[in-house]
Order: structure tokens, then C-alpha cells, then sequence
């Protein structure tokens, strides 16, 4: 067995223990200017698709994607950050055309 599928093995061995399901509360107090920068480099962590992507992030089933997705936004509106993060997309979309 290669390097690569024994640790996707384990990756997926790991992600179905017991518990791994189980909702946790977590209580941070961090900046914005942190919240909006942990949203963009999950954000860019999920939708690279390179063949480089090793680790949890290759082993991950399907829709954690979009639950992930999901934590930033919910993240970013508490921080009350959606607003500014999508005019940001919106600009880096424009530079990138």
C-alpha cells in the first residue's frame, strides 16, 4: 500500500471515531481583522483543487465542504464581516479578470 492511501486510511479511520459528530461549543474572542483573514484562508484551503492536497483535506468526506462553508459565514456575520468580505471577493475577482 503507497504513503498516500495508507494515510488516507488513517485519515479516514480518525474522521469516523466516536464523537467525531458530536457539536462542541467553542468560545473565542478574537479580532475581525483575524476572523476575516481565518474566513479567507479556509475559504482558499477548500477550494484548491490541487493534486498537492494532502492530508485531512483529501481524506474529507463529502459536504464537509459546505458545512465548513457554512461556519465561516456564520462566523463572518457575528463578527458582522459578510458585507466586507464579499465586496473584498468582488474586488479580488475584478483584479483577477
Amino acid at each position: 500500500m503507497e504513503n498516500n492511501q495508507m494515510m488516507s486510511v488513517l485519515y479516514d479511520a480518525l474522521l469516523a471515531s466516536p464523537g467525531m459528530n458530536e457539536l462542541v461549543k467553542i468560545d473565542l474572542k478574537v479580532s475581525r481583522k483575524q476572523v476575516l483573514l481565518l474566513g479567507q484562508v479556509m475559504e482558499a484551503g477548500l477550494t484548491n483543487n490541487s493534486p498537492e492536497t494532502s492530508g485531512l483535506l483529501s481524506a474529507m468526506p463529502e459536504g464537509s465542504a459546505k458545512e465548513l462553508m457554512e461556519v465561516i459565514q456564520q462566523c463572518m456575520g457575528k463578527a458582522e464581516l459578510t458585507e466586507l468580505s464579499q465586496k473584498l471577493k468582488s474586488l479580488t475577482a475584478a483584479k483577477n479578470k
